[in-house]
């Protein structure tokens, strides 16, 4: 059992940040119970694409929240969970009569966990967007990509999974261990512009002191610096460089054959030169002929894997990073041992009930016997 496995979830189903981070909590053994629309409940679960690996771990109920008893039971099972996720625009869950007050009345105790890409305030909460958007606004995607050409889009890791979900994740946990030391929980507002801001604190921190620009491609991180970025090799592959500290710097320089007096690392007049100078030496090998060079040395050189040669490599077969399908599996590791990532399932509205009610029984008649709460293994609500 996960470290969250005490913790009952209801998710409303939704795309980007909610789904996510459903997954992250059912992955560290939270009880989720995804919260479908009706009509396409089994298609959410098994069909649609990504769902094998983003709605793991999950039961999912179909729900007619324009039905008064759907809605009721649906209430029933907010009530006698820890937290709510969702991933409406602002007002949406108040017009279905699910909105932060309506649950709070019934259940005090419940973290209501919101995520938007503008926030639930502010002149835009209202628009839409999407991940390129909130990165846009955020000032996190003029660094993105090569001087002189369009930004380029980071996939949607950082706006939805980074920003949204995973914050949305730290603050629900957060809230919900305020919530049983005080009997109150907490509306959480996670917006995806204010999340990914928050992750370029060092760059903020670097401007103020006068060692970031915003020129992109011009800084020690963004590709500017010759000894941080990638290269072309002559097979058409590419190699990483990450060799920052001046020890790791030196083994670059020795597997290159580059005399250290000719390549002064932070001379930034000489950064151009020297990008072209080690680009012209990585053109001239096969990617995987330089990771064999460099291998077991300090100078920070990894080939750029695919995404199907990243499943194959020892590192990750030896820690189990994706399992036999080619999924990734869960993470972080607790005590040296991965989660099996639990399968979707579905339940209807009704048993869904059924079993909150039972596992209720069980909880009180445990109490009643003085051995503390007891809760069944197992996705469910």
């Amino acid at each position: 059992m996960g470290p969250l496995s005490d913790l009952r979830v209801v998710e409303f189903d939704g795309l980007g940040p909610v789904t996510f981070a459903g997954m992250l909590l059912a992955d560290m053994g939270a009880q989720v119970l995804r919260l479908t629309r009706a009509a396409s409940a089994g298609a959410a679960v098994f069909e649609e694409v990504g769902g094998a690996v983003l709605h793991r771990g999950r039961t999912a109920v179909a729900v007619d929240l324009k039905s008064p008893d759907d809605l009721e039971r649906v209430l029933a099972l907010v009530a006698g969970s820890d937290a709510l996720i969702e991933g409406f625009r602002p007002g949406v869950m108040e017009r279905l009569s699910l909105g932060p007050d309506v649950v709070a009345a019934r259940a005090p105790a419940l973290v209501y966990g919101r995520v938007t890409g503008w926030g639930q305030t502010g002149p835009m909460a209202d628009q839409v967007g999407h991940d390129l958007n909130y990165l846009a606004l955020s000032g996190v995607l003029h660094a993105m990509g090569e001087p002189g050409r369009p930004p380029t889009p980071p996939l949607n890791l950082i706006g939805d999974y980074a920003a949204g979900a995973q914050g949305l994740v730290i603050g629900l946990l957060a809230a919900v261990l305020e919530a049983r030391r005080t009997g109150r929980g907490r509306v959480i507002d996670a917006a995806m512009t204010d999340g990914a801001a928050q992750l370029t604190g060092l760059f903020a921190g670097l401007s103020a002191r006068g060692l970031w620009t915003e020129a992109r491609g011009a800084n020690l991180l963004d590709g500017g610096a010759p000894f941080y970025r990638c290269y072309a090799c002559r097979d058409g592959g590419f190699v990483a460089v990450g060799a920052l500290e001046p020890r790791f710097y030196a083994a670059l320089l020795a597997g290159l054959g580059v005399d250290p007096g000719e390549a002064p690392q932070h001379d930034l007049s000489l950064w151009p030169a020297l990008h072209a100078r080690f680009a012209g030496l990585f053109a001239a090998a096969d990617r995987d002929d330089w990771a064999a060079r460099f291998a077991g040395t300090e100078a920070c050189v990894t080939p750029v894997l695919t995404a199907s040669e990243a499943r194959a490599h020892p590192h990750n077969l030896a820690r189990g990073v994706f399992d036999r399908r080619g999924f990734p599996t869960p993470a972080p590791v607790f005590d040296g041992v991965r989660a099996e990532p639990r399968p979707a399932g579905t339940m209807t509205l009704e048993d869904a009930v059924a079993d909150l009610r039972s596992r209720r029984s069980e909880t009180a008649e445990a109490a009643d016997q003085g051995i503390g709460r007891r809760i069944r293994p197992g996705s469910g609500p």
